[in-house]
């Protein structure tokens, strides 16, 4: 069941373990640690995940990565733009490390009939290490 906030259900966005109330969140911090071949990445433990602001998010994005050198062979980050729309649905993070070398990823309804569709030439640059 959804958490609430007054009398409506709050949105959910899940994220490999950790779920966030949706209310007030523009943009996430993911960050990715990877084997030097790519087959086995996972979801690093970023201290804070969550901003009120893209911007803010960006302005984190290096010092975060920075955190985490060393710990994988390869890290990736981004922030990925949370679609204010999807106030009222609940989401999930999607992410891949396409056949560029590229961390791709996007805030998606886990309800198959409402997809979200983000924009990421504009709201997802990220960085790569």
């Amino acid at each position: 069941m959804s958490p609430s906030l007054g009398n409506r259900p709050a949105a959910r966005l899940v994220t490999g373990e950790r779920e966030f109330v949706m209310e007030h969140i523009a943009a996430l911090l993911l960050i990715i640690g990877c084997s030097g071949d790519l087959k086995q990445c996972d979801e690093m433990p970023s201290p804070v995940t969550v901003y009120e602001t893209y911007e803010e998010c960006q302005s984190q994005l290096a010092p975060a990565l920075s955190s985490f050198r060393g710990q994988r062979d390869k890290l990736f980050g981004q922030c990925v733009y949370v679609d204010p729309a999807m106030e009222e649905e609940d989401a999930e993070l999607v992410w891949d490390i396409g056949r560029d070398g590229q961390l791709h990823a996007s805030i998606e309804a886990t309800n198959a009939q409402m997809a979200a569709t983000v924009d990421r030439s504009i709201k997802t640059s990220g960085i790569a290490h």
